[in-house]
């Protein structure tokens, strides 16, 4: 049983899946769709959390493997959690782990009944288990934890997608056994590759276990686009309809359009600050490179429709100027919009589901898609 937490619908898109909502935590709302910035090591890079209220960000992600290795769970819990660590009042998202720790092909041997690995950080060798991973979440502190998981690679046989995907459920089992915090809510996650069978029954099994919140996973690791909407597709229709559905790792517009119209709630993506790391800045749908010559001489706002504190001080030529000098000034204003960005996309969309008019004014990120069907 989870205390303060709640998902309500308040509006429903006449034409597609796309839904408006309420997600409640002990520590705020969250107005979904909603984009949230990732704060890997229990920041949001270049940015302070005064600069990230600002942007309209309410739900933040931490990085349970990053924070294991440093500073570790036990500095955070002594500081009274991850809220008063990063001094961040809103919710908090921390994953398990398990994306990390599968992308260390070569430095990991999995088991039944978990895995070890070798830190990148000092050659440690560190085991994870279900039951490891769920601990460090309950100390850490976060709103929202996430199952321990085994993400498959792309590409990867059917067999050996099937064999994980069970094993994924076995260790959402051990999850909820051992999770112990009534004041955390624990998703769960849906795996099973790019084949629909085994993406349905996940689904179909997680939905049973009556979570406070699904998540769908293993996407955005090397497929195709179209993949990545085949999969929310056919996935997103079987979880249930009274819990936010957050799809884990992606995070550009039309992705996130595409996922919004079949009933997407959550995301999360590095995209933001690690495009402004290189000079990279989101603007009305497009990415622009601040380098090009072109900017040097521009002395208009970065976007004049854009209300972020970049925006309302600063030229595109002096942004220019900044990267080109490798000020550390330029990551900071630059992902102060690219967040600002991808957050206002994500409440535009909800202003517009509640209009009734998602299809009118995202339909372009829609139709100019290629659907596979996953029948």
């Amino acid at each position: 049983m989870t205390n303060g937490f709640a998902f309500t619908c308040q509006a429903l898109c006449s034409e597609t899946k796309a839904r408006a909502g309420i997600f409640a935590t002990p520590h705020g709302l969250v107005e979904t769709p909603r984009f949230m910035p990732v704060g890997t090591l229990a920041n949001v890079k270049t940015v302070t959390p005064d600069q990230l209220r600002a942007t309209g960000a309410q739900l933040v992600l931490a990085n349970t493997y990053h924070l294991h290795l440093q500073p570790g769970e036990k500095i955070v819990a002594q500081a009274g959690g991850l809220h008063r660590f990063m001094a961040w009042d809103g919710p908090i998202l921390t994953d398990s782990g398990g994306f990390q720790v599968f992308s260390l092909s070569e430095m990991r041997t999995i088991a039944e009944e978990g895995v070890t690995f070798r830190s990148p950080r000092d050659g440690q060798m560190i085991y994870l288990s279900p039951e490891r991973s769920i601990a460090i979440q309950n100390a850490l502190g976060a709103d929202v934890i996430m199952a321990f998981d085994e993400c498959p690679p792309y590409p990867a046989s059917y067999d050996d997608v099937m064999q994980s995907t069970e094993r994924t459920y076995r260790w959402l089992k051990r999850c909820v056994a051992e999770h112990q915090r009534s004041d955390q809510a624990l998703f769960g996650i849906v795996q099973g590759g790019v084949y629909p069978d085994l993406r349905r029954a996940a689904a179909e099994q997680l939905a049973q276990l009556d979570l406070p919140g699904y998540a769908i996973g293993g996407v955005s690791v090397g497929e195709p686009a179209e993949l990545i909407e085949a999969i929310v597709q056919a996935t997103t229709p079987l979880l249930p309809p009274d819990k936010p559905r957050y799809l884990m790792g992606v995070g550009t517009y039309r992705e996130m359009v595409q996922a919004i119209a079949a009933g997407v709630d959550l995301f999360d993506c590095v995209i933001p600050t690690r495009l402004a790391r290189h000079g990279n800045a989101l603007v009305q749908g497009d990415r622009w490179n601040l380098r090009n010559a072109k900017f040097r001489e521009d002395f208009t706002a970065l976007d004049a429709a854009c209300s972020c504190y970049t925006c309302q001080n600063f030229s595109r030529a002096y942004l220019s100027h900044l990267l080109r000098s490798q000020e550390l000034l330029a990551y900071t204003l630059l992902s102060i919009h690219n967040i600002t960005e991808l957050v206002q996309f994500t409440q535009t969309i909800r202003r517009a589901i509640f209009n009734n008019s998602f299809t009118a004014e995202f339909g372009h990120w829609l139709s100019a898609s290629k659907r596979l069907g996953m029948a």
